[in-house]
């Protein structure tokens, strides 16, 4: 074990020093025998400038800090429902999907080993939903079920996912609304579980028509928590499949992650 996480930190640390450029951790999952990360993260990293850096799924502390050494900043991806259970005391409902115990608890150690040192920080889909959980929020399980004035469909199936099937409406001022130079705009959508109780230190910055979170940001101390002091952004959508198939719409969100962890 000593072995293998001397390896990743050296590995990650080489990386840094020959490119020069911000080191972006992209978390992982694990697909039987593979640890992978869909190439559209990779992707939006790469052309917003920074050096993406696959984090394969562990629940070792040791393994974890070391990582958090070595990168600069931090994309937590989607993936899977988190158990309601174990992280916000909730009884699951029938429509709770696949869960993976194991990436709950990586994603959870990851990221909260990344705010305490102070790297920043990009949630998408299951990232949005785990700065949630993660800081002490909840989440809905399933929007259909539990939201009754949700009309919107937020999971748009075999649709293209650089295709924009709702819009959101965002504030203006935030960190979204800044870097995407809009207020209103068209995301694709593919969740059926979203944030309910906002952690203390985070802001509501866009909601779907039908009042469902789409993005947030930290806005102040985290209570409770190790906090490095970093920027801490989350979105609901996937503006990596729109960047990575070469559309500039959210660009600026990974350009501004590597920004902030170039600093």
């Amino acid at each position: 074990m000593k072995k293998t996480t001397l390896l990743i930190s050296v590995l990650l640390l080489a990386v840094n020093l020959i490119a020069k450029t911000p080191i972006i951790g992209v978390s992982g999952y694990s697909d039987g025998s593979k640890q992978i990360a869909n190439c559209t993260y990779v992707n939006a990293v790469r052309l917003a400038g920074g050096v993406p850096v696959v984090i394969p799924v562990t629940t070792d502390d040791a393994q974890i800090a070391s990582i958090v050494e070595a990168i600069d900043g931090l994309i937590m991806t989607g993936g899977e429902d988190f158990d309601p259970l174990k992280w916000y005391n909730e009884e699951p409902l029938r429509a709770n999907g696949t869960i993976a115990p194991q990436r709950d608890e990586f994603d959870v150690k990851l990221v909260r080993a990344a705010v305490a040192k102070g790297i920043p920080v990009l949630g998408i889909c299951r990232g949005h939903q785990l700065l949630s959980i993660a800081f002490g929020g909840s989440l809905y399980q399933d929007i259909p079920s539990q939201i009754k004035n949700s009309y919107i469909k937020h999971y748009q199936g075999g649709t293209p996912g650089s295709y924009g099937t709702h819009t959101i409406n965002i504030d203006k001022g935030s960190l979204l609304e800044q870097q995407t130079n809009t207020q209103d705009v068209a995301v694709n959508s593919f969740h059926h579980q979203a944030v309910k109780d906002v952690p203390v230190g985070f802001k509501v910055t866009a909601k779907s028509a039908d009042g469902v979170i789409e993005a947030m940001e930290r806005i102040g101390k985290l209570n409770g928590y190790k906090d490095g002091g970093a920027v801490i952004m989350g979105v609901q959508f996937h503006p990596e499949i729109f960047t990575s198939a070469g559309y500039d719409t959210f660009l600026g969100i990974f350009q501004y992650l590597v920004k902030e962890s170039g600093k």
